[in-house]
């Protein structure tokens, strides 16, 4: 049997970033390599398995119950983040960590540092995964992976094992919001699911931001600058009094919990033209269609001071808040809750300050909450994970078999 650091060690030798400026599905070719990898490796173990047009890999292992029980699901993504390169990545393995700061040896003084990140000290003795500091690690969704194919490896070895029917999902482009756009949740055939997809031990997530985009074009007017005065419309200095009339303390580095927030994510142009955009979350419904209002009236606000067509917004939605799809099945928390007890896990229910495939699933009829897969610090070159987490992921997994089969 492969080791769960083995399994992991060999997924995040993959790259499988996506990429946000691709119309294509998956949005990267590069993401097919480890959904083949993943695809073989299910029937290789003897599970019948299938990748779809759109990337998607889907897997049934047989009840082997006697009686009907419920068909539970789990899923997790591929893709890792555009905000940090996932090629080539080197990962530092620490046995029996001590507590200190870790030195990121691909970049001289670069440390992960236990000042900035505390939590690394409840994992003392535990065997540390990071990154060397030039690269994200993957932990963000191949820790997972390997959990959810940890457990396959577990059930195909152990015929004594007793389980219903057990449905298996990997996707692509999570991290550029397109995971599940194209997911047939009929042929996966799971009556409840849960993604793989959350942070530290014991995360278990079942309310999500409602989030949406909004991409803002500002349009100036250029001439020579010696005879600008009174013509002059330099789309730099608009784009920055529109992102002004934002407030300030609802942008993310001010924002926790259920606070909301705008994000300006990327800003580029000239004097005659510029184009931004932001990404607009909050927990609450009314306020994020509140926050959408308010875009809207920065942009009214630019026109009446600069003239008709300053500032065009573009707002799109791109998932809601999960919590009123679960709530009404809430047994897939409270059976997530015991299965984690059941592994000497405390459980921690929190909002998840971002989103997940499961929010989207929810919303098409699979309640689908989101359990920690080990990893903290995600989409960046300070990325870790414990081999302990995923142990701990994997035994939640199988927990929770055994609590449908029941």
């Amino acid at each position: 049997m492969e080791k769960i650091l083995d399994r992991f060690l060999r997924y995040v030798a993959v790259d499988t970033q996506s990429d946000e400026e691709s119309e294509s599905q998956p949005s990267a070719a590069k993401e097919l390599n480890l959904l083949k990898m993943l695809r073989d490796e299910l029937c290789t173990f003897g599970v019948e398995a299938t990748l779809d047009e759109w990337g998607y890999v889907m897997a049934t292992i047989p009840s082997n119950i006697d009686r009907e029980v419920p068909a539970v699901g789990f899923i997790a993504h591929v893709d890792t983040a555009p905000d940090a390169s996932g090629a080539d990545i080197k990962p530092q393995i620490i046995p029996d960590y001590n507590g200190a700061d870790v030195p990121l040896n691909g970049v001289p003084g670069l440390l992960l540092k236990v000042e900035e990140f505390p939590e690394l000290l409840a994992h003392k003795g535990e065997t540390l995964v990071t990154t060397d500091g030039t690269t994200l690690l993957g932990a963000d969704d191949k820790a997972g992976v390997a959990e959810i194919m940890d457990t396959v490896q577990y059930i195909v070895t152990h015929p004594e094992f007793r389980h219903g029917e057990i449905k298996i999902g990997f996707t692509p482009d999570e991290e550029i919001g397109r995971g599940v756009v194209k997911f047939d949740v009929e042929k996966f055939g799971a009556d409840y699911a849960y993604t793989m997809d959350g942070g530290d031990v014991g995360e278990l997530e079942f309310e999500n931001f409602n989030a949406a985009s909004a991409s803002v074009r500002i349009q100036g007017s250029n001439v020579h600058p010696g005879y600008a005065k009174g013509k002059m419309r330099n789309a730099l200095h608009i784009a920055q009094e529109f992102d002004a009339l934002l407030p300030v303390s609802q942008r993310p580095e001010y924002t926790q919990d259920y606070e909301g927030f705008f994000h300006l994510i990327s800003l580029k142009g000239t004097v005659e033209e510029a184009q931004f955009s932001y990404i607009i979350r909050d927990h609450d419904r009314a306020k994020f269609e509140q926050k959408k209002r308010v875009i809207a009236r920065c942009a009214e606000f630019i026109n009446a001071r600069y003239g008709e067509g300053t500032a065009t917004v573009t707002v799109k939605d791109q998932y809601y808040n999960m919590r009123e799809q679960v709530e009404p099945h809430y047994h897939v928390v409270e059976k997530a809750v015991k299965a984690m007890e059941m592994a000497g896990v405390k459980p921690r229910i929190q909002p998840i300050r971002g989103g997940t495939d499961g929010a989207n699933l929810s919303f098409r009829g699979l309640p689908c909450p989101n359990i920690f897969a080990g990893g903290l610090n995600f989409h960046g070159k300070f990325e870790w994970v414990t081999v302990e987490n995923m142990e701990k992921a994997a035994a939640v997994i199988r927990n929770l078999i055994t609590l449908y089969a029941e």
